[in-house]
């Protein structure tokens, strides 16, 4: 805590960190404020009659968390799980869930005038949505994604419903 004119003000430690993570030959970041662990792969439970980027659910430490495959879910080409995939456990809207990418790189702190808007009218193509900005370290470009907007509303009512913290594997 810092404080001014004796007011305390929190400093937001983790304003502009980034965890960037690979899929295929780009490199995405999300805030690091939304993410909780990073694990290795792990076999998942299948849900019926869910969409087929939602890879299942595990149990982890006692919480269910359903596993998105993050490349499925940007239209991309699936690919088998190796050693260097991982799973980003993340909390948006109050659910953890796991998002499955291909590797996890490093945490990066990219300040507010190193990123630029995304391109507007989908030149980006599917994941363009997702996209809040384009974080530009050194020669280095990152999208940064938008943890809110990763999942829509019938999604997560999807996912909320394989998650509820009663259910058991």
């Amino acid at each position: 805590m810092m404080a001014f004119n004796d007011e305390v003000f929190e400093e937001d430690t983790q304003h502009g960190r980034y965890l960037t993570f690979t899929l295929e030959d780009n490199v995405y970041g999300l805030p690091i404020r939304f993410v909780t662990e990073i694990i290795g792969i792990q076999e998942a439970t299948k849900v019926p009659e869910t969409p087929d980027y939602v890879k299942g659910i595990i149990n982890l430490r006692g919480r269910i968390i359903p596993l998105i495959d993050v490349r499925l879910k940007f239209g991309k080409e699936e690919i088998p799980y190796t050693e260097r995939t991982c799973i980003v456990v993340i909390d948006v809207h109050s659910i953890a869930v796991g998002l499955i990418v291909d590797k996890v790189d490093d945490v990066l702190t990219i300040e507010d005038e190193q990123i630029a808007q995304p391109p507007q009218g989908g030149t980006m193509g599917f994941e363009n949505r997702y996209i809040e900005g384009i974080g530009k370290v050194g020669d280095q470009v990152q999208l940064l994604l938008d943890a809110d907007k990763l999942l829509r509303d019938d999604e997560i009512d999807i996912i909320d419903g394989i998650a509820t913290p009663n259910a058991e594997i």
